[in-house]
């Protein structure tokens, strides 16, 4: 027991000290943690040994639900063509490409076997993909393309993976069942992630307390997988469905004070699961590479070829003849090389058999593995490394003062609604004298100019600094009138949690 509690502190300390090191270079931390991962595993101690079945069930749903709360349903609902185009049909195009260039120059492993290959290996991880998108400063579409990407194309990956493993273990494939089978899934997926939804919403109307909130929310994702998976349907598509549909909503369904909390303990869930999964990616190597003693050098070569290419070749490929009309040539460079794979790719192919139904060993099990892996490692290290300087070098990064501009503008609308709402009350007789003079006092303060927004270009960044130094300036006084002994204890936490919300409310900036 003492063991597992050093191992686990281990784990966060190794993560933390990643994270730290990426704030500072700029390095993304899912790289630093899977090279760590690597290290670990060549080092002699303990190794986490990866369980699909548990990595699908405990991981990757709280990973997918917390992306999708985040992510945007009305920007996703304007880029479906492109977000559609590469979950299905590059998911699609990327099996069936990788299974025939199996079938052609790896026969003993096969057609059907290489499209369970090319199906593992074919949705990109919407954790890892975002982790390096958003590290980059990409504009608000591309990141939205990631996000769909990356949220929808689990079905269609896990999906073609079903198939193409019964066509193997069974020795027939139907063409019209295979098609058939799709369909159910991926629309029972749907309706599953609606349904979990619609149930959440009506019980966010009758529960306001903030911790019975934030308990539903780390339960929904579950109850969606569980809900998927006990219809037969894509429990993963459930989850992001779910969290699509209660992101939308949570503005409206939800009090300041939930949400507050709700995304304060998503971000903890979400750095700990992410720093854990990149570590385990790495710590699979023994395992896998033990398992290729059996297979020729030349076979490994060609395998690993056919997997890369199918990967790193027909992406960008795609991108050029599917989705160029909608999309500039920068762009389309952006978002073909951010094809980052994660451990959704490595639970996938994890799950493969090691017989077929007549007792047989599966064809090529542990060259599939390998082959996996190396996809995984080489998009993590090779376009995580390097994704940053393809975006500064194509020219394509946000702008954050035109951020800032937007922002401006929609808090000075909802600041006049605010003051509407004010002159009603006022003529209603519920409201008036020195209440009513000084929330208008506030409201008009908050408005600021009413001309151009008071934070563009240069000065963006030095109104934050400033903002932050003021900010901590308060602090400071406050801890000065505790520690004189002015100030109880209590009260420094109520005036503290004040300023800690109204820091919440500015930008990321400089790590913070």
């Amino acid at each position: 027991m003492l063991e597992l509690l050093a191992f686990v502190l281990l784990t966060v300390a190794v993560i933390v000290a990643a994270q730290l090191v990426a704030n500072r270079s700029g390095v993304p931390a899912a790289a630093l943690l899977t090279m760590a991962g690597l290290l670990y595993a060549v080092l002699p101690g303990p190794n986490l040994a990866l369980d699909p079945h548990a990595i699908l069930t405990f991981v990757i749903p709280p990973l997918i639900y917390s992306a999708a709360l985040n992510s945007s349903l009305t920007a996703i609902r304007k880029n479906l063509r492109t977000v559609i185009s590469l979950s299905i049909g590059l998911v699609l195009a990327t099996g069936v490409i990788t299974g025939a260039g199996f079938g052609l120059f790896v026969p003993e492993v096969g057609l059907a076997a290489g499209v369970a290959l090319g199906a593992a290996v074919a949705p990109t991880d919407p954790v890892a993909a975002l982790a390096v998108g958003n590290g980059a400063r990409l504009p608000g579409r591309l990141i939205t393309i990631i996000e769909g990407e990356g949220l929808l194309n689990d079905a269609t990956a896990l999906t073609l993976l079903t198939v193409a493993v019964t066509a193997v273990t069974s020795g027939g494939f139907s063409f019209g069942d295979a098609v058939l089978h799709f369909l159910a899934a991926a629309a029972g997926g749907l309706l599953s992630g609606v349904v979990v939804a619609l149930v959440m919403r009506l019980l966010r109307r009758a529960i306001h307390d903030p911790l019975l909130v934030n308990a539903l929310s780390l339960a929904t994702p579950f109850a969606a997988y569980l809900l998927g998976e006990a219809a037969h349907v894509s429990g993963v598509l459930a989850v992001a469905v779910a969290g699509l549909m209660i992101g939308h909503d949570t503005p409206r369904f939800t009090s300041g004070a939930s949400r507050l909390q709700v995304s304060a303990v998503w971000r903890l869930a979400d750095f700990l699961l992410q720093g854990f999964v990149f570590l385990l990616i790495g710590q699979q190597i023994l395992p896998v590479v033990r398992g290729l003693r059996e297979y020729p050098a030349g076979t490994v070569g060609v395998a690993v070829a056919v997997s890369l290419g199918a990967v790193l070749v027909l992406r960008p490929l795609w991108l050029l003849l599917m989705v160029r009309r909608r999309l500039s040539g920068r762009e389309i460079g952006v978002l073909s090389w951010a094809g980052t794979r994660g451990v959704i790719s490595l639970a996938a192919i994890f799950t493969v058999p090691l017989t077929t139904s007549d007792g047989q060993a599966f064809p090529g099990r542990d060259l599939l593995l390998f082959c996996t892996f190396l996809v995984v490692v080489v998009t993590l290290l090779g376009q995580g490394l390097t994704f940053g300087l393809v975006a500064r070098l194509l020219g394509v990064r946000a702008d954050p003062a035109d951020e800032a501009a937007l922002r401006w503008e929609a808090r000075h609308a909802a600041v006049r609604a605010g003051l509407a709402r004010l002159d009603e009350l006022g003529s209603e007789g519920s409201l008036s004298g020195s209440p009513l003079a000084a929330l208008r006092a506030g409201l008009e303060h908050e408005a600021g100019h009413d001309g151009e927004p008071l934070c563009l270009a240069a000065e963006h960044d030095a109104a934050l600094r400033a903002r932050r130094e003021v900010i901590d300036a308060q602090r400071e006084e406050l801890l000065r009138w505790r520690d004189a002994g002015h100030l109880p204890d209590s009260s420094l936490r109520v005036l503290e949690r004040e300023l800690d919300h109204e820091e919440r409310t500015l930008p990321p900036h400089d790590g913070r």
